[in-house]
């Protein structure tokens, strides 16, 4: 029989998407599940966007340039500059998602065997890009003591060999919604030239910041065009996730011009989806301040919520829309599946992301889940009284 191949069997299973065939038994039982798990955001697409491809008359659906039409990489340049961030059309690549983002990226930077340090918790899928580029990951734990804040510098230091070839951040953060402040990043632009890495800065959550703090962006940092690689997406901005439309950018013409063979190899990214991510740059501010105020509501919800169930520790995310919280249970895992299966109160349940999977430290991270705010306020409300619910009855068993 044919052998399925290492690197194949080492593809972590995604701890978001794992747990879908236990949710489907749910509703096929009649149960209504509350998705707390997923950052799929429930706020309608921009209108501007839905209408640029619903009246086209488009006779051959062509490939676009390998780094995507010249017309939506022009505008995007002068969304970036109208929003204080230096980028010329030269310093972008559109790419299929973030994911194929960071996959050029990983791709343009590291080879078999290299190392890439990224703070953990993190986005699992990064987990996935490196098994699937052949680099290795090496964690730096961040805490919910601290909310998640950076790691002492010394901690990251420690972890560089003549391996590493670059430290990948996701500011703010999912899982987290760890906001980095400039100092923080003013720190890992300095460790980052001292040793001459990469810094990735994964930034498709830019836009939702709650307090008043401002997102300082990689791309912000004087004197680290050639160490600065930034991934951005439509995906969240414009609760856009279908689309599979974002892009690499950075200043370094040696990793543009690699990243564009990778980008030449699968060809284009998809047409009608950019056309719909060119019109959506035409958003009016209105939206986002009301997305904005929407998530921050949602957010002061949740944790609030959250607070009131005995031994339930949270951290209060500053940006993006998740947050981790570590609930007084044995295992994440056994709860989240336990929740699906066996659980219901008035027939309904909620689904959450056991936590462990957003970490590469075995043993770490087992009673935390993350948690998506993408629902309105009052199944939030409901959510966290299921949460509190299942927790007790759990905990009889």
């Amino acid at each position: 029989m044919p052998k399925i191949s290492n690197k194949g069997k080492q593809m972590p299973e995604s701890p978001i998407r794992k747990l879908v065939p236990y949710s489907d038994i749910a509703k096929k039982k009649g149960n209504k599940v509350y998705h707390l798990n997923i950052g799929q955001p429930d706020i309608k697409t921009p209108e501007v966007a839905m209408n640029s491809i619903k009246n086209l008359d488009i006779k051959v659906l062509e490939y676009s340039h390998s780094a995507g039409f010249e017309s939506y990489r022009t505008k995007l340049s002068q969304y970036y500059k109208n929003h204080g961030l230096p980028i010329d059309i030269a310093d972008i690549i559109i790419t299929t998602g973030g994911s194929e983002a960071l996959l050029f990226a990983m791709g343009s930077t590291m080879d078999q065997g290299d190392e890439i340090i990224i703070p953990e918790p993190f986005y699992a899928n990064y987990n996935g890009f490196s098994t699937a580029s052949g680099v290795k990951v090496v964690p730096v734990i961040s805490t919910i003591d601290t909310g998640f804040a950076l790691p002492p510098i010394a901690d990251f230091e420690k972890l560089i060999t003549p391996k590493t070839k670059a430290i990948l951040i996701c500011n703010p953060g999912n899982p987290t919604g760890y906001l980095y402040s400039k100092e923080e990043m003013m720190q890992l632009a300095d460790l980052v030239k001292k040793h001459d890495l990469f810094l990735i800065a994964d930034e498709v959550y830019r836009e939702f910041t709650y307090d008043g703090d401002i997102h300082y962006s990689v791309m912000n940092i004087p004197g680290l065009e050639e160490n600065a690689i930034m991934i951005d997406s439509v995906s969240k901005r414009y609760s856009m996730c279908g689309a599979r439309i974002g892009c690499i950018v950075s200043k370094n013409k040696e990793l543009m011009a690699t990243a564009m063979k990778f980008a030449q190899a699968r060809l284009s990214p998809p047409t009608f989806a950019q056309i719909a991510s060119e019109a959506a740059l035409e958003t009016p501010q209105s939206y986002f301040d009301e997305v904005i105020t929407e998530y921050r509501d949602r957010r002061d919800t949740l944790i609030a919520e959250l607070q009131k169930i005995e031994g339930v520790k949270v951290a209060k995310p500053k940006g993006a829309f998740y947050c981790i919280a570590q609930l007084p249970i044995d295992n994440a895992d056994k709860f989240a599946q336990w929740l699906l299966e066996s659980f219901d109160l008035n027939k309904e349940t909620v689904m959450v992301a056991p936590a462990a999977g957003f970490y590469s430290t075995p043993g770490v991270g087992l009673n935390e889940v993350r948690i998506a705010y993408v629902l309105k306020k009052d199944d939030l409300i409901k959510s966290v009284q299921i949460l509190k619910e299942a927790i007790h009855v759990y905990n009889q068993k």
